[in-house]
């Protein structure tokens, strides 16, 4: 099943600009995130790894696109249930929603408690 996007609607538009916002962010951590790994390594080899480094991180992140993308589209209804309050359906893409947004939380929390219990991580 293909799913060709309507490029008149302003929420493609939306869509597209903040997907490219975030990719940007997330370059930038990368660029830092491997320059300070490429620093622990001799000089002579550090351009060749960074290099590396960038290209990986490029592949990893298209083919992680290419893949939510398609869990996305996954959204025929797996698990239902039926409350006498309440019901409800999930799809694969709801519960790759749900699941994402508990991990940041939880990951969140786990970094606001750490940075108020000021426990410190021992340097390797």
């Amino acid at each position: 099943m293909s799913y060709i996007p309507d490029f008149t609607s302003g929420n493609v538009w939306i869509s597209l600009l903040t997907l490219t916002f975030l990719e940007i962010v997330l370059g930038i951590d990368n660029i830092i995130f491997i320059t300070i790994i490429c620093s622990r390594i001799e000089p002579d080899k550090q351009s060749r790894a960074r290099t590396w480094g960038l290209f990986i991180a490029m592949l990893m992140r298209i083919t992680l696109l290419f893949g939510i993308s398609a869990f996305m589209a996954m959204q025929k209804p797996i698990l239902s249930f039926h409350t006498a309050l309440s019901s409800g359906e999930f799809s694969i893409q709801s519960l790759i929603l749900i699941s994402g947004g508990l991990f940041l939380l939880y990951k969140a929390s786990s970094e606001i408690f750490e940075k108020l219990e000021g426990i410190d991580h021992p340097q390797t």
